[in-house]
Formats: structure tokens, sequence, C-alpha cells
């Protein structure tokens, strides 16, 4: 599954599938050759080789206060009806807008009894989307408006603003409000 309106996976580089697919055929068709001339005979165009991002400036360490896993509770009593928003950590950084590429960390749990359903943490892999778009569910779309980078923010996101009356089974049943804490590391 995926948050890309499920769960937050990302896609893989088209040019880097290119290029280890192009590197695989040399490999292939150089098998059985004796003939070392056979892996120079093509040449893979550097544009194919190189990721898209080399022009970006590094990534500033994460603050101690969003540096680790948040423990994420489940409220007690009956889900709100509309989006909740709370500042954990106050960013110091810039505000995300809609239109802006948002780079997070997230934990995912069902409100109704804390299972975790999905944390990018786990994977040791920040998502990267752009806010506003679509490319995520409702809750998220709006409830990150305004965060600031280096913020934690905890969103309680009613059955509406997330996956609705189809849920995503096995791991979100229908109707299920979640809650959700977002770090966000990059805004740009």
């Amino acid at each position: 599954m995926s948050l890309r309106r499920a769960f937050l996976l990302p896609h893989p580089r088209p040019a880097a599938l290119v290029a280890a697919g192009l590197a695989a055929a040399l490999l292939v068709a150089a098998c059985g050759s004796s003939d070392k001339s056979a892996l120079t005979a093509v040449s893979v165009p550097a544009s194919l080789t190189q990721t898209t991002a080399t022009a970006s400036a590094p990534t500033p360490p994460v603050p101690a206060a969003i540096a680790t896993k948040p423990t994420v509770v489940a409220p007690k009593g009956p889900a709100p009806k509309t989006l909740v928003i709370k500042d954990l950590v106050k960013g110091s950084g810039p505000a995300a807008a809609a239109g802006q590429s948002l780079t997070v960390q997230y934990v995912g749990v069902l409100y109704k009894d804390g299972t975790q359903f999905d944390a990018s943490w786990d994977r040791n892999m920040p998502f990267t989307f752009t806010l506003g778009q679509g490319a995520v569910i409702n809750g998220w779309d709006q409830g990150l408006v305004g965060m600031h980078v280096d913020g934690r923010r905890e969103l309680i996101i009613p059955a509406a603003l997330a996956y609705g009356p189809t849920g995503q089974p096995p791991k979100i049943p229908p109707n299920s409000p979640l809650v959700f804490v977002i770090d966000l590391l990059k805004a740009g």
C-alpha cells in the first residue's frame, strides 16, 4: 500500500531505472565473450546516470527535539468531526505552503486503539511530496499548511479527511479517524 493516497512510499526515479537497465543489458551482451571491447562499444549518456538533485544544498542536521521516532498515543473519547492540529514542537524554519515540496518523517496510528499502521521512521526513509496537490490524504494537505521546518505536529484526522468509507484494508478499516505525528524536515 502506498499515503500517496494510501501510505507514503516514494516512487523510483525513472533515470535510475533506465541506467540500471542499460548496465544489465551490457553485462548480458558481454557474457560468454572473451572480447573485452564489447564492454566499451556502448556508452551511456551522463544524463541517465546522474540524479536531478545534484545542485541541491546539503540537508542540515535535524534538531534534537525531532531526531527520534515519536511515541503516538491515541486520545480517549469520541473522535473529533473536524481536523485537529497541535504543534508539539514549533519549528524555527520557514512555514510550509501549498505547492511546495515537503520532506517529512511520520508515524500514523488508528484513533480507536492506537495501532500503528505506518511509519516512515521504521523504513529510515523520509517521505517527500508536494503539499496541496492531492498526493496525500486531505488531512495532510490541510493540516500541514503553515507548519514550520524543524517542527513536530500532531494531526487528528476525521475519516472524511483520511480514507473515508473505503479505508485501506487490512490496516485501516473503513471510516477510521487517524492520528499522525509528523516532523517537517524540509520545505521548498
